[in-house]
């Protein structure tokens, strides 16, 4: 059974006539004609009752027009809400992030898309890169930022790097500078209270990591809160934290920067490899480079 075939039963079914039937369905009578006889066939049962100027539906013919018309519709349906998600009338982007993004690039990403293309639906999942890359993995998201070199393993998965921003030491305002200088190395966090994110974050593991390089390990005043909770320690004087540029700027804090080279992370776009991101996430990624700023590399 062809969707054509029911096409021209239905157009038999409204006109009672097989000419005027193939002039509405733009083919020659007999087409229509021998396409509604192997239907026929194929059913087992005459769906008209064929007389001169007089067509009829039979019982069979009573008993599939509304469910033909049902078809044709479904699949009409079909056809629209495919070529509406394909054109982004319509459709649904799972977008991963650190908070640290969240709080700084994505809002504006997410709302120059959304002014493009208002009938997709937004999801946002707000983790760290290890959490975030398990939920791209499982197929839960079709794009994330991550920090690379990702924590984990994860073949397959491709990442394209996007923003190499700088790190810096935030304190509060109303409290000495951490250095009598300018700018601070990392030597100088030694013994000096951190304010520090809960464990799995991914700025924990970078400061952590680049304190013991440095050959020490970092002390803590208070640890395990979000972006939020470690600035509002450090607004407070509980300690100094190191935190993303992009961050630092709209916190009202005391920013330091890290003496020369000094400390960046490496901001990417990732996705699944092994099938190609739908077409949403593809239109993100275009409008997330032209948010970046002038800065990145």
């Amino acid at each position: 059974m062809q969707l054509q075939q029911l096409r021209y039963f239905t157009a038999v079914a409204d006109t009672r006539h097989f000419t005027r039937a193939a002039d509405r369905e733009h083919v020659a009578q007999p087409s229509l004609s021998q396409q509604i006889r192997a239907l026929e066939r194929e059913l087992g049962a005459d769906l008209f009752h064929r007389a001169r100027g007089h067509i009829t539906l039979t019982d069979a013919g009573e008993t599939l027009l509304p469910l033909a018309r049902r078809i044709l519709a479904d699949t009409e349906t079909a056809r629209r809400e495919v070529q509406e998600v394909a054109q982004l009338r319509r459709g649904r982007l799972r977008l991963g992030a650190p908070p640290s993004l969240c709080a700084t690039l994505v809002p504006d990403v997410l709302s120059a898309f959304h002014t493009r293309y208002p009938g997709v639906d937004l999801i946002v999942n707000e983790d760290g890169s290890q959490d975030l890359v398990r939920a791209l993995a499982a197929g839960a998201l079709d794009l994330a930022l991550v920090i690379t070199p990702l924590p984990v393993q994860a073949p397959a998965l491709t990442t394209t790097e996007l923003l190499r921003e700088e790190l810096v030491v935030v304190s509060s305002p109303d409290a000495p500078a951490p250095t009598g200088r300018r700018r601070i190395r990392v030597e100088d966090l030694r013994d000096r209270p951190l304010a520090m994110f809960r464990r799995g974050y991914d700025l924990r593991e970078f400061t952590t990591a680049a304190c013991r390089a440095a050959g020490f390990e970092p002390a803590f005043t208070v640890e395990g809160g979000e972006m939020d909770a470690v600035l509002g320690f450090a607004r407070a004087g509980l300690g100094i934290a190191v935190v993303p540029s992009m961050v630092a700027e709209r916190s009202g804090l005391r920013i330091t920067r890290f003496a020369t080279p000094g400390m960046h992370r490496t901001i990417s776009m990732a996705h699944r490899g092994d099938v190609s991101p739908p077409r949403a996430a593809r239109e993100l990624q275009n409008i997330l480079r032209s948010h970046l700023p002038p800065t990145s590399s």
